[in-house]
């Protein structure tokens, strides 16, 4: 049994740790967006994990992501695998099925080589096309982006966030960390499952079972939570007991990584079990984990005791500004 010193000491590390996550400190560079092209419609973009665009008689929804340079250095074929990753999870993050991936490369034929490498192997896994982009064979720096292209008929977006909603986090909790870089790997635990998992948050949004969706990326647990509330400077209180959470990884290390498959998700009341049960009924982690109120405050419990991580009334994560 955890003693009333080791939980205060083990709330005091998560929140330094957070306060310390670079990658929430690079998010907010992101607010020369909206200081560049003016306000911002969140739904339309840039706000969300995507850009929602009514085309044909559906939403498609648009995303992309670049890859840290000093990642794709390191690692040329896992940053393959974490363009076709990222953007899949960005697509299911609003409700979306993903429909086809196209990348920029910019690399010598080896590292190019690696890329490619890493890319194909992650589009099989989530049954994702990579349907075309663009290749420059460079002696410098590589570099790699990738954009994809998804549709829905209900969005899942930040701007349905309402206070009273539920918040529930689901997550595959096997895997392994990275020991250089703050990944949370389940490619060999899952496989081929990660494709139909990520297609569940398509499922969940055409029954109606959640309003809204973020995956937990760079940003950790909670910066990826306070770009999910900031929109409306909404808050949450998060129980650490009932958190899904891998064994042998320390609750800092968890909180603060990017995992293969990781999303926050709030729901009605009255939808929460029936969410819960999509991802727990296909074997994976998933827990009512706090409620939506109009604090703005991040605050994580356990036990008796409770810490404020984030307080977005006077921290702002991207610094996107709205339309009122």
């Amino acid at each position: 049994m955890v003693g009333e010193g080791s939980v205060c000491e083990l709330l005091d590390e998560l929140v330094a740790s957070v306060a310390a996550n670079p990658a929430i400190a690079a998010k907010r560079s992101i607010g020369m967006v909206s200081d560049a092209i003016g306000p911002s419609g969140f739904l339309q973009g840039p706000g969300d994990d995507g850009a929602a665009v009514r085309v044909g008689g559906t939403n498609a929804i648009i995303c992309g992501e670049a890859l840290w340079p000093p990642f794709v250095k390191a690692d040329p074929r896992g940053a393959g695998i974490a363009a076709i990753l990222a953007n899949v999870n960005d697509v299911a993050a609003m409700g979306a099925i993903p429909d086809a991936i196209i990348d920029t490369i910019v690399a010598d034929e080896v590292v190019a080589r690696k890329i490619l490498d890493g890319m194909r192997y992650a589009a099989d896994l989530y049954r994702v096309p990579i349907v075309g982009g663009h290749l420059t064979i460079s002696d410098g720096e590589p570099s790699i982006s990738a954009f994809a292209l998804g549709h829905t008929e209900h969005v899942l977006s930040t701007t349905h966030v309402a206070a009273g909603q539920d918040l529930i986090v689901a997550a595959c909790v096997e895997g392994s960390m990275r020991e250089d870089f703050p990944f949370f790997a389940s490619f060999a635990e899952r496989g081929h499952r990660l494709g139909d998992d990520v297609r569940l948050l398509a499922r969940i949004a055409d029954e109606g079972l959640a309003a809204s969706a973020k995956d937990i990326s760079m940003a950790g647990l909670f910066g990826s939570l306070a770009m999910l509330l900031e929109w409306g400077t909404f808050g949450a209180t998060i129980d650490l007991g009932v958190l899904p959470t891998p064994a042998g990884v320390a609750l800092a290390r968890w909180c603060n990584c990017f995992p293969c498959f990781g999303f926050l998700l709030t729901c009605d009341p009255n939808t929460t079990q029936r969410c819960l049960d999509v991802f727990i009924d296909a074997g994976l982690s998933a827990a009512k984990v706090g409620s939506i109120d109009t604090t703005g405050l991040l605050t994580v419990i356990a036990g008796s005791e409770s810490r404020t991580v984030l307080d977005l009334n006077s921290q702002s994560v991207t610094g996107l500004t709205r339309d009122s």
